[in-house]
């Protein structure tokens, strides 16, 4: 059963985990197209992941991370 209303810190935590993943695909020398092209996505779901509006699940964190070429931990630590 999902939370109503969110705590405060979960929204917070989402951009930061965005903030890293762009940060990470910018050090990795990618677009968002191209990284999304490396996990089969949108790119305008990679913005939207950067930008807190949606939540990758696991298996795209799992994507992403390899694709940015950082351990899992890197992004959402």
């Amino acid at each position: 059963m999902p939370l109503d209303p969110m705590p405060d810190w979960v929204p917070a935590r989402r951009r930061q985990i965005g903030e890293r993943l762009r940060a990470a695909r910018l050090h990795a020398g990618l677009t968002q197209l191209q990284l999304g092209e490396r996990i089969g996505r949108d790119h305008r779901t990679i913005h939207r992941w950067e930008y807190a509006q949606r939540i990758p699940d696991l298996q795209d964190l799992l994507l992403l991370a390899d694709a940015v070429g950082v351990p899992l931990r890197d992004l959402v630590d």
